[in-house]
């Protein structure tokens, strides 16, 4: 893909990727995850991949939970990132439980203020990819928008990228010998209307509240 010639500002993106699935095994969450990334990197967005289940991100509501705890190194990478998207496999309908402790970590941002008194996360947008062969991707993305908007994410038009497989049926979505053109295609249109709103975001913050 051609980079935009609207491309005047750097951006960087941090991809939170909720698999249960500690590396170095393979995961539909990180598939699709990376899948986001390289359709961002053809709007000239720079990124990384962090697979949450591979630190110690503890239990609370706050910046730092103390000794040990990995989540301020996350947190420091989502605040220098224009752009933070969460992928999350579905389980019992529901995003998974290291997503979720992910944005229970994130409620500390509603604490957190700039010296105009807007949040921090003012000015970057989220996105989010959902994977899962049970229903629910629709649940699980209202569930994500509504958290991450909660704390200060700003989310574009066509915000979420997702596939959901044949229900009871054990296809998962690196199980695939090609991406299904729906899924790419939606996962462009994620890409394209994110950067079109962090460039925007970029150009002209928040007002002071």
């Amino acid at each position: 893909m051609t980079i935009s010639a609207e491309t005047t500002t750097d951006l960087t993106a941090v991809v939170l990727v909720g698999t249960l699935t500690p590396s170095p095994a393979p995961s539909s969450s990180e598939k699709l995850a990376r899948q986001v990334l390289a359709a961002l990197a053809g709007h000239g967005v720079t990124g990384t991949v962090v697979r949450l289940v591979d630190h110690d991100v503890r239990p609370g509501v706050q910046v730092d939970m103390g000794e040990g705890d990995a989540w301020p190194g996350i947190r420091e990478q989502i605040l220098a990132a224009d752009i933070l998207v969460v992928a999350t496999p579905i389980w019992l309908g529901q995003p998974s439980s290291v997503t979720k402790r992910a944005l229970e970590r994130l409620d500390a941002e509603l604490s957190e203020k700039d010296d105009q008194g807007r949040l921090l996360t003012y000015g970057k947008v989220a996105a989010v990819a959902v994977v899962g062969n049970e229903d629910g991707a629709h649940h699980v993305s209202a569930e994500l928008f509504q958290a991450l908007n909660d704390v200060g994410f700003s989310l574009a038009a066509g915000a979420v990228t997702y596939w959901v497989g044949a229900a009871m049926e054990g296809t998962d979505y690196q199980d695939l010998d090609e991406t299904p053109e729906t899924v790419a295609t939606t996962t462009a249109t994620l890409a394209a209307n994110t950067v079109h709103l962090a460039r925007l975001l970029a150009r002209e913050q928040y007002p002071a509240t």
